[in-house]
């Protein structure tokens, strides 16, 4: 697909979190932790217009800040579960390994973000850790939680390139408008932890349409600020609906 350029025909320049990857044993040697960005991700961001740059991890303050201020955009992929003791749980025994050095970046960003009113577009993880970082919390166990009487659990984990449920959007909100009011949507799923309580100011803008598992929040007051659950950045190629995601932020920023 090809890329789209812009009105003024300057790509915004969109600051990207990387992932963490641990370090690998290599010929008796450790080799060290490496910061990585999957290709169908930035992929996304220049088909729709922008040109990604990756942030690397810090915890520096005054080095976010700066990277805050010299973006137009940001956007927060999927990983590691954020760690529970961020909203205030210390004693959670179904979080998966946390990755405190994405933590350690990502919740000063996200912040940061919020008070510039620079857009923000953040999927799976990226959503969890948007909602943590302005107040929110989140369940850690979606196979366990409670569904409405009579249904059952729909498929979330385990599925990338596939779409395995439909979500209802919310008619009049940001996601409802990037997606061209397409209601319901259908979406791959691949996590295990959803927002729980919803972050000051944020709204839920699309749910699960059978158990009501909450698939996307945004921020209304804000520029744009909205998180999905799922992950576009493996179906935009696909899904109209979902290279809409990257379309609607790519030209917010």
């Amino acid at each position: 697909m090809a890329a789209r350029a812009t009105p003024s025909g300057r790509r915004p320049l969109i600051g990207v979190t990387p992932r963490w990857v641990e370090p690998v044993e290599y010929l008796g040697e450790t080799l060290a932790p490496s910061e990585a960005i999957a290709k169908n991700f930035v992929d996304a961001i220049i088909a729709a217009g922008g040109m990604p740059v990756m942030l690397p991890l810090t915890a520096d303050e005054d080095l976010i800040r700066r990277y805050v201020d010299l973006c137009d955009g940001f956007s927060i992929p999927g990983g590691q579960d954020p760690d529970p003791r961020l909203w205030g749980e210390t004693d959670n025994t179904t979080a998966e390994k946390p990755c405190p050095e994405r933590d350690a970046l990502e919740v000063p960003l996200v912040r940061m973000v919020a008070e510039a009113d620079k857009p923000l577009f953040a999927t799976c993880r990226g959503l969890q850790i948007m909602n943590v970082a302005l107040g929110g919390s989140l369940c850690t166990d979606v196979p366990n939680i409670s569904v409405p009487e009579g249904t059952m659990h729909w498929r979330h984990d385990a599925s990338l390139v596939d779409v395995v449920h439909p979500v209802e959007v919310m008619a009049g909100t940001l996601l409802s408008r990037c997606v061209g009011g397409v209601s319901p949507l259908q979406v791959n799923s691949a996590h295990h932890c959803c927002v729980q309580r919803i972050c000051e100011g944020g709204r839920l803008c699309a749910r699960s349409v059978i158990d009501h598992v909450p698939e996307a929040v945004e921020v209304p007051a804000k520029r744009f600020m909205l998180g999905v659950q799922w992950h576009p950045e493996y179906t935009w190629r696909r899904l109209e609906t979902d290279f809409g995601l990257w379309k609607a932020f790519v030209s917010a920023c």
